[in-house]
């Protein structure tokens, strides 16, 4: 691991035939998606690749989108989103994609995908992969290979990238990272390891692995923690509902003793939740901070969108519900070449998997980080903590990066060739609200080049 560069910052009708089959393995073109005007302006594979697992009971659904650059060239990269059981489109439809869907109010009709300009797949291609089996299209032909947890999970991964780079060796001499945001802190660095030690065990095919890339990264169990002071520095929290919190739970917010009253109704207020997300119900990237109204108001000014249109926006989930509306719907399913009656409906998280968290701490494996200095789950203050514990030399020191001549955040550099960068306003997931400045970011990067 020592060589490699990180970076941290913060469902069509079953197919039938053999010969289908095998297609559907590497994957099947998609030309046309509904809901997007014209055919679309980058190349797109959706599939199945062979099963994975013991037996390949494991059938797990992918979106890969190639380089609009170099595609022989430019880097691969296997993206893995966050929370435990969600699925990738957020990440395209929401992030770094090359499409976004329209933020206005669902009328009933179809949501419309438009082009995002922003997207990282301008220099580099991508793997989106819906993992495990059971979320997204994914899924499990025997209810026992639901059983997950963290390193089986990896290894399936794992298995998965290396059958894919069999069925499509055009790209074995690529250069590879894997790349996610949020909990994908956990998976990322151990499904690195496993690359790593299969290039080392001679393992074939052998992959080009250059790195991995993480966006508030989760690395540690008690991470939650650096949320209260980061939101009193915030100025989110009052003085006395700072110095009461710290006082009452002596620091810790998370293993709290029941009896303790005092602690318990302080955090009952820390916790309010100003939106509700059908994956985490507390105070969390959901919640629209200070600013952030403002800077989607930029987004979509720059996306040439009316911002009174999606003025009734509070909450990011309001937006991410567009997503199940369109790809519940049977034309795109149809399009995305989906197995019909592999999961009932599909949904951005999973609540009901038999998962089971088996790694709580990834400190030893994480050696470059990125993320938004505006958001709650994952803040840059633990990032600064567990990077510190590392005891890596600094090689340059802490500075701004700049963007056409405004500071867009600020950056730092280790002598183990990690780069820990923040991006400035960015939230939980910087590129939904930075989406410019962390696309300059993540290009600066990937070749080699100073922020």
């Amino acid at each position: 691991m020592s060589k490699i560069r990180l970076v941290f910052f913060v469902v069509v009708v079953l197919l039938s035939s053999h010969n289908h089959a095998v297609e559907a393995a590497r994957g099947l073109p998609v030309e046309f998606l509904p809901g997007f005007d014209g055919p679309l302006p980058f190349q797109l594979q959706t599939g199945y690749n062979i099963g994975v697992g013991q037996n390949e009971e494991i059938q797990l659904f992918y979106y890969f989108i190639k380089s609009d650059s170099n595609p022989q060239e430019d880097p691969l990269i296997l993206w893995i989103t966050g929370g435990m059981s969600c699925s990738v489109l957020d990440a395209i439809f929401q992030q770094i994609g090359p499409l976004f869907i329209e933020p206005v109010e669902y009328n009933g009709s179809l949501p419309r995908l438009l082009p995002f300009p922003y997207s990282w797949t301008k220099v580099a291609s991508f793997i989106f992969l819906d993992f495990p089996a059971g979320v997204g299209f994914s899924y499990a032909t025997t209810a026992e290979s639901l059983q997950s947890n963290d390193l089986l999970v990896s290894s399936n991964a794992y298995e998965f990238l290396q059958k894919w780079l069999i069925d499509h060796p055009e790209f074995l001499s690529n250069p590879f990272y894997v790349g996610g945001h949020s909990s994908a802190g956990i998976k990322v660095p151990i499904v690195a390891e496993m690359i790593s030690n299969g290039i080392e065990s001679g393992i074939k095919p052998l992959i080009q692995l250059q790195g991995y890339i993480l966006g508030s990264p989760r690395a540690f169990e008690t991470q939650e923690n650096y949320m209260v002071p980061y939101a009193y520095g915030m100025g989110l929290i009052t003085d006395q509902l700072y110095e009461s919190l710290k006082e009452n739970c002596k620091g810790d917010y998370i293993n709290v003793d029941p009896t303790n009253l005092q602690c318990q109704q302080d955090l009952r207020i820390f916790n309010k939740p100003a939106c509700l997300s059908s994956s985490d119900t507390t105070m969390s990237s959901h919640i629209m901070l200070p600013g952030q109204k403002s800077l989607y108001h930029d987004l979509y000014t720059k996306l040439k969108i009316d911002p009174f249109l999606v003025s009734g926006f509070q909450c990011r989930d309001e937006w991410t519900n567009l997503i199940a509306y369109w790809v519940n719907d049977y034309d795109v399913q149809m399009a995305l070449h989906v197995r019909q009656g592999t999961n009932e409906k599909w949904q951005q998280c999973t609540q009901s998997l038999p998962y089971i968290t088996n790694v709580d701490n990834t400190i030893a494996y994480h050696l470059n980080l990125r993320g938004g200095d505006h958001e709650l789950v994952c803040p840059y203050l633990s990032s600064e903590a567990w990077i510190k514990s590392l005891n890596y030399s600094i090689i340059d020191n802490w500075r701004s990066w700049m963007v056409e001549g405004q500071v867009a955040g600020y950056t730092m550099t280790y002598a183990n060739k990690m780069t820990f960068a923040t991006v400035k306003g960015g939230g939980h997931v910087a590129p939904d609200y930075r989406p410019f400045e962390s696309q300059v970011m993540f290009e600066r990067w990937i070749f080699y080049e100073n922020l």
